[in-house]
């Protein structure tokens, strides 16, 4: 049963249980309106309390639903009754109200909460608005700015806040149910507050629409749903109330069958796909309640950090005592950092620095549960790691090495127990990026691949398995990303009209503005191995710049020229120099913003396909993860792999074919005219 009602002393008690997440199913929403009748017409009823067993309140729309034709009763009018009942209502919030949870909230007469509970309408996330009046009744509770910062941002806000903006009445120590009942009985012996749809909103000073609007375009970047929910504020603060409905209802609606938010919904369910895949289902992680890291660099304070977010105690090891102090200072100044950037307290900061210890001692691991190697990508020095660890940690101690290039099987070989080693490739810097490849090697134990999943779910990252070959998922296809944008180079067009080009497809970056930030001696290391192994990559233009030593930023010049202490790209004649030497002979085209996209992307999609047939990686969506988690591809757009889907395998092949009969791309791989003809990715999935 989704709804079951008790009545104590004239208090009813409507609890809701939909488990996972008392999501609104049809069922329940039908329960609610059948609720509502039968309370207005029990006379001993004076009040309801309207709370939820499990874990949370109700936490939104019920996701199987998503992208199906909504049935009756619609949520707006189950708010809508809940508005009207004859009975005053109170909602009782214990975890999450989000989405249609908080608009169900904003449909009772009052809200309660305890102080760990949280409120916020996300739907924006999702690439819609709230369809059931949450930013209707929102402006009319809390004033305009505050529900414009909720309903643009789609972030929640916690109990205490609330209370704060007025969007909960009251917070609740102690036992919910007890102070919420207690809460009703002394509410119902008052007048009823005015119910919110009959509210005025506040009037707002001359000029805040307007910067409300630069605002939220400038966060949303090419995201539609911000705006368009800004709008429906917007529409709700200057007309009446069944206009606004109707408006936000009309804007729900167009966006929900918008590309986007096939996009975001793609993303929303690759993401809760991930933590825990079908292939380790059943299979018990190995404990981890405590972690050492192998190297006090960039990186290793990094992952070291991320490891101390999570609460487990940290050794960090270096080979000598001044390593050891430039290690433990590193990680200092990514808590120093944050201080100062108002994400943790100093007291907080303090507590988490005071939990890694640092040593040249590998003795000191001799009882640890994980550690994490994150040194030089050296083999040598990197099996050198393993070696000491081998001897002196326990066998059951997991062992991960943090490579983005060199061969996990190649860098465990001759490890005592080989089970218990994997690879964990981290993304620079470790302790905010969000993705996590998960790497098994061919000894590795069902086990201990649980136990990487389990460990990316305790530092919350997204963490996608891959398989072993030079790069892994993530970095195979940024040397197609970087191979095509000189390929273009030598085609006609120049580093400004690329990245300008991949900026509005929507990443952050273009591809050489990207390497000037990162250092392009750190490609030229990997160009480097990769000859060594017998391979020819394709860099004409950044290996003479290399061999010029223009690194990027750091040292004044890479693609571009930088001025001292400006970090704006400059046009460079250096560069244009090189390039027209090297496209000498070579035919030249005009580049407009779609072609350079196509002669990017496509062939990233090219590539994905076969680390797909390959079973590099296993689905499609893991693919889409790396790539909007580690590279920065737009999130609206689903990662690459949705996008060629929802444009059309057929015509990623045909625009490919044309690309490689020209010179400018690899032709199609088998595998990408199989899933054309299939009609999408899931024929090649492992």
């Amino acid at each position: 049963m989704t709804v079951s009602i008790i009545s104590e002393n004239g208090i009813a008690v409507v609890t809701i249980d939909n488990p996972p997440v008392n999501a609104l199913s049809q069922a329940l929403r039908q329960a609610l309106v059948e609720a509502v009748a039968k309370l207005d017409a029990d006379a001993a009823v004076k009040a309801v309390v309207l709370i939820c067993a499990g874990r949370t309140f109700i936490a939104g729309a019920d996701v199987s639903e998503f992208g199906k034709p909504p049935q009756p009763p619609h949520l707006p009018d189950v708010v809508a009754t809940i508005e009207g009942a004859r009975k005053p209502w109170v909602a009782a919030i214990h975890g999450s109200a989000l989405g249609g949870g908080l608009e169900v909230a904003l449909g009772c007469a009052w809200r309660v909460a305890v102080a760990s509970a949280s409120l916020g309408l996300p739907e924006v996330k999702l690439g819609i608005i709230p369809g059931a009046g949450g930013t209707v009744r929102l402006p009319r509770l809390i004033g305009p700015a505050a529900a414009v910062e909720l309903v643009t941002s789609g972030s929640p806000v916690d109990a205490k806040k609330a209370e704060g903006l007025g969007l909960v009445d009251a917070v609740i120590e102690g036992d919910l149910l007890a102070g919420a009942i207690a809460f009703a009985n002394g509410a119902a012996g008052k007048t009823r507050p005015e119910p919110i749809s009959s509210r005025a909103v506040v009037p707002v000073e001359a000029g805040f629409w307007e910067g409300a609007e630069k605002a939220v375009a400038a966060k949303a970047k090419r995201e539609a749903a911000p705006l368009r929910a800004l709008a429906s504020v917007r529409r709700a603060s200057e007309t009446d109330f069944a206009s606004a409905m109707a408006f936000e209802r009309e804007t729900f609606l167009d966006l929900r069958g918008s590309q986007q938010a096939s996009a975001l919904r793609h993303v929303f369910f690759a993401e809760r796909a991930a933590p825990r895949p079908p292939e380790l289902a059943g299979i018990t992680p190995r404990d981890v309640r405590s972690a050492a890291v192998i190297g006090g660099g960039t990186m290793g304070a990094g992952i070291a950090a991320a490891l101390r977010d999570a609460g487990l105690p940290v050794i960090l090891i270096e080979r000598d005592a001044a390593a050891v102090e430039r290690g433990l200072a590193n990680v200092k100044a990514i808590y120093d950092g944050s201080v100062k950037r108002g994400r943790v307290t100093q007291a907080i900061a303090d507590a988490r620095m005071a939990g890694v210890a640092g040593s040249g001692d590998y003795g000191l691991l001799a009882d640890t549960d994980l550690i994490i190697e994150a040194v030089f990508e050296d083999l040598s020095v990197k099996r050198a790691v393993f070696e000491k660890l081998s001897a002196v940690c326990r066998p059951d101690a997991v062992l991960a090495t943090n490579t983005s290039y060199l061969d996990p099987d190649a860098i465990g070989e001759g490890i005592a127990h080989p089970e218990r080693f994997l690879g964990l490739h981290f993304f620079s810097p470790a302790h905010i990026m969000k993705l996590l490849e998960i790497v098994p090697t061919g000894t590795t134990a069902p086990d201990v691949l649980a136990t990487g999943f389990a460990l990316a779910r305790l530092l919350g990252k997204i963490p996608v398995r891959a398989g072993i070959c030079d790069g892994f998922i993530g970095n195979r296809i940024l040397k197609v990303t970087r191979a095509q944008a000189e390929r273009l180079l030598l085609s006609g067009a120049t580093p400004a009209a690329v990245d300008a080009a991949m900026r509005a497809f929507g990443l952050p970056m273009g591809p050489f503005e990207a390497q000037d930030l990162g250092g392009l001696d750190i490609a030229a290391f990997q160009r480097k191995a990769a000859r060594e192994r017998g391979e020819t990559p394709f860099a004409p233009v950044a290996d003479r710049l290399c061999a010029l030593e223009r690194y990027g930023q750091k040292t004044g010049g890479g693609w571009y020229d930088y001025q001292p202490g400006d970090r704006a790209p400059k046009p460079s004649d250096t560069v244009a120099a090189i390039i027209a030497e090297a496209a000498e002979s070579r035919a030249q085209r005009a580049w407009d913003e779609a072609g350079i996209v196509d002669a990017i992307l496509l062939p990233m999609v090219n590539e994905a396909t076969c680390i797909l047939e390959e079973h590099v990686a296993l689905r499609a969506a893991d693919i889409d993860l790396v790539k909007i988690h580690g590279y920065g591809f737009p999130r609206w757009r689903g990662g690459p792999m949705h996008y060629a889907e929802g444009r059309g395998l057929s015509e990623v092949v045909a625009v490919l074919d044309r690309l490689a009969a020209d010179g400018l791309a690899e032709p199609p791989s088998d595998g990408l005219r199989r899933a054309a003809k299939a009609g999408g990715f899931s024929v090649l999935a492992g």
